[in-house]
């Protein structure tokens, strides 16, 4: 039986020594927001022994709306079947492993959304999709067996997200720090290759998401990221991104850390500008 260790990362030599494990889940996350299907060609093509697929448009969202960004929550009834499809269950909790190609971001988000929903047994591949090639690990094209049905049930936190308002709010109090994950050209407002306005919420300060990882791709060290993060303590943060994926890689990283997490703007700029609201 696998057992994540006690952090929110595994590495590619633990993961290969549990692949035999009949419980472990492995999810593949790979995505392009410039092509929905490339991240799917890709896993058709190679992936981890017996990992299975989620697409963040289709698995780990719903439908874009006029406001609540590109990238809404997923339909809680729809994800909980789709997790036990893929055999996730909650008694006792499955262990998961997620990953992709992008430096962790789309991997982050299911792990996000699986501690959201109350899913503590579920970590991210240090140095993903990369990683694991370069380490000469097993791949194949072949789809996984049909998984044993799992008995996922959904736990949300509500606390541990915030709206629109309760932003507004942080605006306007001392205590609470208000977090900007993009990189650093779109926060300035220079360049935005994605949503209609350009700029950041009035107040937020920049902590680049990819400034958690090392030149190798691979998360910072506990230490360097309790530095990195001690602007946290003491306050209340809120973190935000474009649409709720990178953000999450701030948090993953928090809680390497071993910082308590920040709250998520899920909606992050792509609802705020949604509004007409707009800062550079």
């Amino acid at each position: 039986m696998a057992i994540i260790p006690n952090s929110p990362l595994v590495t590619p030599q633990w993961l290969v020594d549990h692949l035999s494990d009949p419980d472990l889940v492995i999810v593949d996350c790979r995505f392009s927001l410039a092509d929905a299907d490339q991240g799917y060609r890709e896993y058709t093509a190679g992936h981890i022994p017996a990992a299975h697929y989620l697409h963040l448009n289709q698995d780990l969202s719903s439908p874009v709306g006029r406001h609540g960004g590109r990238h809404p929550l997923p339909d809680l009834g729809l994800f909980q079947q789709r997790l036990a499809q893929i055999g996730v269950s909650s008694h006792p909790p499955s262990p998961v492993v997620a990953y992709d190609d992008s430096q962790g971001a789309f991997a982050a988000r299911l792990w996000w959304l699986l501690r959201y929903l109350g899913h503590g047994a579920v970590a991210v591949l240090d140095g993903g999709w990369g990683g694991w090639q370069s380490g000469g690990y097993p791949v194949t094209d072949q789809r996984p067996l049909a998984a044993q049905p799992g008995d996922f049930c959904p736990q949300p936190q509500p606390d541990w997200l915030v709206d629109i308002e309760a932003v507004r709010r942080c605006q306007h109090q001392p205590s609470c720090l208000l977090i900007d994950s993009r990189a650093p050209e779109r926060y300035r407002g220079e360049v935005e290759p994605i949503d209609p306005v350009a700029g950041h919420i009035p107040g937020a300060v920049n902590y680049c998401w990819q400034e958690v990882l090392q030149p190798n791709g691979l998360m910072r060290p506990p230490g360097e990221l309790a530095d990195h993060w001690q602007g946290l303590d003491g306050c209340e943060a809120v973190v935000y991104c474009g649409s709720g994926v990178t953000a999450c890689m701030n948090l993953l990283s928090q809680a390497v850390a071993g910082k308590p997490l920040a709250r998520l703007y899920l909606g992050g700029w792509s609802d705020w500008c949604s509004y007409g609201r707009s800062s550079k």
